[in-house]
């Protein structure tokens, strides 16, 4: 190990995620083409009961952190309703005032923001903890549509492989571009996925939906393509447009209106994975009339293009 060395810390919390701990571990392990070297420790040595069935033997206590020049928090379970320990908090707050780079993946961000060094900064979490995230942590700008967010000194990614995406961008602010592309060869990862990139989040459409118009929703479904405005729709269901839209927006939260389009978005994600269909095309099919209107509504709704869309998620 040589005296210019890149120090990682990777701090295992109670019920860490085994990716989570594994992917800074792997991807910054010491050797020949990698200037860093890693230590894996916890609150204090010893076992430290993880998530998923597995625990940790940590060699090192929080004295591992003074030595840090960059400090990963894994993220662990039930982020919500359990504090870090006083302990972890002040050293991760000393550990920044003496310039350490902080970076936390999937719900570690819970932990980080424990510290108040996210307050008025923006970060992200795992899509699924993001509100929850905005809940108990108010001051911090959570953007739950994007894969990783780099503040400078405090970075955080969003779920498991976002953590991999986290990994190589800090590894090409480090050493530049030729060291990363290599970090992704030797992990068979992709080389680069922009931080801003959408989180898969699995439908625009609310889930669970009531019963009621559940046919006309069904037929909608199936008649995308064509115009489909209120009164439409509440010709089929055989009530009133005034009548169809408030108990539809009591049902499930949105405007007839606005579930379609999101019943639209959803589909033109699907044609975008499966087939070979050109944005205009694709557009077409589902009713949005034009690939301008249909790059408008992905990034107000998935905060993405269609084609960085494609190229994540198509087979």
């Amino acid at each position: 190990m040589s005296r210019t060395d890149h120090h990682v810390a990777v701090l295992v919390l109670e019920g860490a995620k085994p990716l989570d701990v594994g992917i800074p571990a792997q991807v910054f392990s010491h050797r020949p083409s990698m200037p860093y070297d890693v230590r894996v420790c916890g609150a204090a040595p010893g076992l430290v009961s993880g998530g998923d069935g597995l625990s940790y033997h940590v060699a090192d206590g929080l004295e591992a952190l003074e030595l840090a020049d960059t400090i990963f928090i894994p993220g662990y379970r039930e982020p919500v309703s359990t504090e870090p320990p006083a302990s972890v908090v002040e050293a991760l707050k000393t550990a920044h005032e003496r310039g350490t780079r902080l970076a936390a993946i999937s719900t570690g961000a819970f932990a980080l923001a424990a510290t108040g060094l996210l307050d008025g900064k923006r970060a992200t979490t795992h899509w699924h903890y993001a509100q929850a995230l905005a809940e108990k942590h108010p001051l911090v700008k959570v953007d739950e549509n994007v894969l990783f967010v780099d503040e400078g000194d405090v970075l955080t990614s969003a779920g498991a492989a976002s953590g991999i995406d986290l990994c190589l961008h800090l590894v090409r602010r480090d050493h530049g571009v030729g060291l990363s592309n290599h970090v992704a060869r030797r992990l068979v990862a992709a080389p680069y996925r922009s931080g801003g990139q959408a989180q898969y989040v699995p439908r625009s459409m609310p889930e669970p939906l009531g019963d009621l118009f559940a046919s006309t929703r069904e037929w909608a479904l199936a008649h995308l393509a064509e115009p489909l405005t209120l009164e439409v729709l509440a010709r089929h269901a055989r009530v009133s447009a005034r009548t169809f839209s408030r108990r539809f927006i009591e049902d499930t939260g949105y405007t007839p209106m606005q579930w379609v389009l999101r019943a639209r978005v959803d589909l033109a994600r699907e044609l975008l994975e499966r087939t070979d269909l050109g944005v205009e095309q694709v557009a077409d099919r589902v009713g949005l009339g034009t690939g301008a209107n249909l790059r408008m509504h992905f990034q107000r709704i998935l905060g993405t293009s269609p084609t960085e869309y494609r190229h994540t998620f198509s087979a």
